[in-house]
């Protein structure tokens, strides 16, 4: 295959001298490393196509492929053209969040899946992305036309999304919301006496959902006494059974014991399967990624990329924290996916979304391209 060059004035060409190429390659080794897990999760080579488990491999594998499309696509837009399509995605799956209210699916209690023909869609999981994006664009449109009230319009927009994911409830994206849209006002200048009352909000709302929202005192409670035979039990004693280089692939039983093995605990059939030093090579490439885009936003003059950025790669980095610490009970039980790994088609294409517009907002630009 010829090499790129530098004067290829092509949408490629132009694309691979811009994008962040180290970045590329590190979410490039995340979905492989969701395709390997994917095979651990299946059954044995000897087992019918028909096989449920056969089955979810090949979705999942299906899935990633997509994702890595998707991700890849929206990694070329423009500023002007990833600011449209996050606020037509945002529009479009805020009406579906508000729909599963009406029609969704209920599980354990909670409305947020719609039912299609042979898969489900969890519409929050592609308003995450969108609406991070126009919150930023809000913020930063407040500086660059005076008079324009979008830190206002900021608020408006968080009040609305998280009022809906209240309603669900999803707790978990209401959490990961917060913290992003406060990363966003923080990085914008916040005075610290709003980031203190931010604070003390939020941990009375700790305190209310502990006391006033059954599923969540229920969680918090089992991570305080864990009950023989718990899942975070079963998942600690995972890591115990894989020690330094795991049992091998496809040899792993906790994802026979656990309900949420190939999604929630997934990091727990990892370090069962694939040992310590695989984990953490999961847990490098995701810091490499983070702190990879903190850096490259550092020298970024654009606010908007440097809000809408910083806050999809918080909300990255803070989604993946979430799921390893709970499989190691470094914090209660969260049913939040491990970005590209956990098994699930919402979650995939919806993070693929998220990080093929972090990849374009990243892009080397020339200093005249502002819009």
């Amino acid at each position: 295959m010829p090499q790129l060059s530098r004067a290829d004035t092509s949408l490629v060409g132009r694309w691979w001298w811009s994008v962040d190429r180290v970045a590329l390659m590190a979410l490039a080794v995340l979905l492989g490393v969701g395709y390997v897990l994917a095979l651990a999760a299946s059954p044995g080579l000897s087992a019918h196509i028909t096989d449920p488990r056969t089955l979810a491999m090949i979705k999942q594998i299906i899935f990633l492929l997509t994702g890595g499309v998707i991700m890849l696509g929206l990694s070329m837009l423009s500023l002007r053209q990833v600011k449209l399509a996050a606020l037509g995605l945002g529009i479009v799956f805020y009406l579906l969040t508000a729909f599963t209210l009406l029609h969704g699916t209920e599980v354990d209690g909670a409305k947020r899946w719609l039912s299609l023909p042979g898969f489900t869609v969890q519409p929050s999981e592609f308003l995450r992305p969108a609406y991070i994006i126009v919150t930023g664009w809000c913020i930063a449109e407040s500086r660059r036309t005076p008079g324009f009230p979008g830190r206002r319009a900021a608020v408006c927009v968080f009040l609305a999304t998280a009022a809906l994911l209240k309603m669900q409830p999803d707790i978990g994206m209401t959490f990961l919301f917060t913290m992003v849209v406060l990363s966003q006002f923080y990085l914008d200048g916040l005075d610290m006496k709003w980031l203190l009352v931010a604070g003390v909000l939020l941990v009375l709302a700790g305190l209310y959902a502990f006391f006033f929202i059954s599923h969540v005192h229920t969680r918090v409670m089992m991570f305080i006494d864990p009950p023989k035979g718990s899942q975070a039990q079963t998942a600690l004693m995972a890591f115990g059974n894989g020690g330094m280089f795991g049992l091998g692939p496809g040899e792993g039983q906790v994802k026979q014991f656990l309900p949420d093995a190939r999604a929630d605990f997934v990091f727990a059939v990892a370090g069962e399967e694939f040992g310590l030093f695989f984990c953490a090579f999961i847990i490098a490439v995701f810091a490499a990624i983070v702190l990879r885009a903190l850096v490259r936003l550092l020298a970024e003059p654009n606010l908007f990329v440097v809000l809408a950025g910083g806050g999809l790669v918080i909300a990255f980095g803070l989604q993946a924290f979430v799921n390893m610490a709970s499989s190691l009970s470094l914090i209660p039980t969260k049913g939040m996916t491990l970005p590209f790994i956990s098994y699930g088609g919402s979650a995939v294409l919806a993070t693929s979304i998220q990080m093929g517009f972090l990849l374009a907002l990243t892009r080397k630009r020339h200093a005249g391209d502002v819009s």
